[in-house]
């Protein structure tokens, strides 16, 4: 009992050194112990952080260079698409900025409808082209495109000065109605509507009559004379009706007949 309270009262050997150099050794200790679990074996907080460093050095390295910077402008990164399946993400291009944009089209000649056009033109002109006739023509006679004219009635005085109406075989009524076949429609109204007098030529012995229909009561002359029956017609023989004068100019005659064509003939 005494040799134990003897042992209890001996003080506790102190450590050699310096009391600094204790305090750092205990200090150093204390953070080694800190820095490893013995029991486990697992690395610790420090450790985790200095493996977790290694591994980010090791995908930068393995991550590919940035993208050139432009002269005064830095690019922008690629927006990466998600894959399906935790596949690694690819770069999508991206669409350029307003700025950016290419420069607006210029104006672009249309070439293929010139040519159809000058062809078309060219067909036109072709089909108008005046053609040569080589040697004796050879033209035809035996269709009349109206009615043959054999003569002209022209005015000379009064309404309708300078006009002129046709005069064609056969009989021909003259009034101021449209539909007669010599109409002299230029507003004299003391000319009969209708059949105030009549032209015949006859084509057998090519001679003009006038012929005036005297159950009219307005009265009609030839030069100057008042005629009771038919009269035959010559080259400048003036017609008065009304306020109206007509000279008589012939086509047809002892000189010339639409029948001595060779083509009417046979």
């Amino acid at each position: 009992m005494k040799d134990d309270k003897r042992a209890a009262a001996e003080p506790t050997p102190q450590p050699t050194g310096s009391l600094p150099n204790r305090i750092l050794g205990s200090l150093r200790d204390a953070l080694n112990a800190a820095s490893r679990d013995d029991r486990t074996g697992e690395m610790s907080l420090g450790g985790r952080l200095e493996a977790s460093g290694k591994a980010a050095r090791e995908v930068e390295k393995k991550a590919p260079p940035p993208p050139p910077v432009a002269a005064g402008r830095p690019l922008e990164a690629p927006a990466l698409a998600p894959q399906a399946g935790g596949a690694e993400a690819k770069a999508l291009p991206q669409e350029p900025k307003p700025s950016e944009a290419a420069d607006p089209p210029t104006t672009q000649l249309k070439r293929g409808a010139a040519p159809a056009a000058r062809t078309a033109v060219s067909i036109s002109l072709d089909a108008a082209k005046t053609q040569v006739v080589r040697g004796k023509p050879k033209v035809l006679h035996n269709n009349f495109h109206a009615d043959p004219v054999v003569g002209w009635l022209v005015v000379v005085g009064g309404p309708g000065l300078g006009s002129f109406r046709p005069i064609f075989e056969g009989n021909n009524a003259i009034g101021r109605g449209k539909d007669q076949r010599i109409p002299v429609d230029f507003g004299d109204t003391t000319i009969s509507s209708e059949e105030q007098a009549y032209i015949r030529y006859d084509s057998m012995d090519r001679s003009f009559l006038f012929v005036p229909n005297l159950s009219k009561t307005n009265i009609v002359a030839i030069n100057d004379k008042k005629p009771t029956g038919a009269v035959k017609l010559e080259l400048m023989d003036v017609i008065t009706m009304g306020r109206t004068q007509l000279a008589f100019v012939p086509f047809c005659g002892e000189e010339f007949d639409w029948s001595e064509l060779s083509d009417l003939k046979e």
